[in-house]
């Protein structure tokens, strides 16, 4: 548990001294439980989900980083990967292709990629893989882009808490 500690710490630090380095993600320790993070991702452009900010929530174990965080959606999200109720992400770095060369940024980096290019042949979500491997691709970019709106973007004259 030292080792994951010192390692989260590490990480803690690089992403304070690099913050803004990379505009599309925000990571928040919180403040009382370093195995504990959530992260603030804008949705790539060029799809359904630009525009978008999704926040996730990061529970890391204490094998860290000999064993990957887990990490879900808490914002509603229309996508073949991730399960529309619970937010877990189908991701092979975060099942059996982790590596303790990953940190807590590059697997948000690989979120947003898979946000960017789903896999439709292993969906969590049934109803948006179904539309994408029947060739309904305007389909699926509708409902993506509807849940956008409706869950990741700030409504029109309200304070948003999560701006990146």
């Amino acid at each position: 548990m030292q080792a994951s500690r010192a390692r989260l710490f590490k990480e803690y630090k690089e992403v304070q001294r690099e913050k803004g380095v990379d505009p599309d993600i925000q990571l928040i320790c919180d403040d009382s439980n370093i195995f504990k993070w959530t992260a603030l991702i804008k949705g790539p452009s060029e799809t359904p989900y630009e525009g978008g900010v999704f926040q996730l929530a990061f529970a890391i174990p204490e094998q860290y980083p000999l064993l990957p965080p887990q990490v879900r959606f808490l914002t509603k999200i229309f996508h073949p990967n991730v399960h529309f109720k619970t937010g877990e992400i189908c991701l092979d770095i975060l099942k059996n292709a982790w590596s303790p060369a990953w940190t807590l940024q590059s697997v948000c980096r690989a979120i947003i990629a898979l946000m960017s290019h789903p896999e439709p042949d292993s969906p969590l979500n049934c109803d948006s893989g179904n539309l994408l491997r029947s060739g309904d691709v305007r389909g699926y970019r509708s409902m993506a882009r509807m849940y956008t709106k409706l869950a990741a973007m700030p409504k029109k004259g309200a304070e948003s808490s999560h701006t990146l």
